[in-house]
């Protein structure tokens, strides 16, 4: 992929927390922006504060045919799509709201594949193009009263993967987003100590820089990252032990 300046950026889920923040750290860079998001009062706010250039599109992402729609009202083709759109609550399984749980599954999960289904053909056809789907530490492996939302950051780390490899070779760059804890609305509904936490602003120059650069993962804050990383590798039995301290 060549630089940011000129190119069209799709974000997805740029209402509010890292995917305003990033739509802000892009477009100091130079990209022209494609926002799209579920409050269309809080992406106008956004667009006015850009500037012109800059357009915006209400999104349903659980809703094949709202993507669709939106594909048609782009501009263009974009550069790059940035899929950020999230849904999160705090959730023990013994307590599980299946109400709640599958509309996480819809937005995390099933909107990524909704997007996947309308641009790669498209980014394949023309040779290039940037996918980026954001998970999070969470996925890497299972945390208590983390479901469904954990399951569905496992689950887009997995398809991110499983895309990159069906892709090599065309031209289409995809990446990973692994954040650690960042104080977004998402965030504030935590009632434990968050390590190591950023603010949206650190998290958007991560992902900008990575999505210029050449590697498949894009995590930070990274002494968080490789911490939940280490866990991650550990023997079955000694995870279970170590993680609940």
């Amino acid at each position: 992929m060549t630089g940011l300046k000129g190119e069209l950026v799709w974000i997805i889920g740029a209402s509010s927390g890292i995917g305003r923040a990033l739509a802000l750290e892009l477009a100091a860079r130079g990209a022209i922006l494609a926002l799209s998001g579920r409050s269309l009062d809080k992406l106008g706010d956004l667009a006015l504060e850009l500037g012109a250039g800059h357009t915006f599109h209400a999104l349903d992402v659980t809703s094949p045919e709202s993507v669709a729609g939106v594909m048609m009202t782009l501009p263009r083709l974009p550069d790059r799509i940035v899929y950020m759109a999230g849904q999160y609550e705090p959730m023990a399984l013994d307590h599980l709201d299946l109400k709640q749980a599958h509309a996480i599954i819809d937005v995390n999960l099933n909107g990524a594949l909704h997007v996947i289904k309308e641009i790669l053909p498209l980014f394949l056809k023309r040779g290039s193009g940037q996918i980026a789907l954001t998970a999070s530490v969470a996925g890497y492996r299972g945390l208590p009263k983390a479901q469904p939302y954990g399951a569905t950051k496992a689950a887009l780390i997995n398809l991110a993967q499983s895309l990159a490899l069906e892709t090599r070779g065309t031209g289409v760059d995809v990446k990973v987003i692994n954040p650690g804890f960042v104080r977004t609305p998402m965030t504030a509904k935590n009632s434990f100590p968050m390590p190591m936490m950023i603010e949206p602003q650190q998290a958007a120059i991560a992902i900008a820089d990575g999505l210029e650069a050449s590697a498949f993962e894009i995590h930070f804050p990274k002494k968080f990252t490789l911490l939940m990383k280490v866990l991650s590798w550990l023997p079955h039995r000694l995870y279970m032990a170590v993680v609940p301290r």
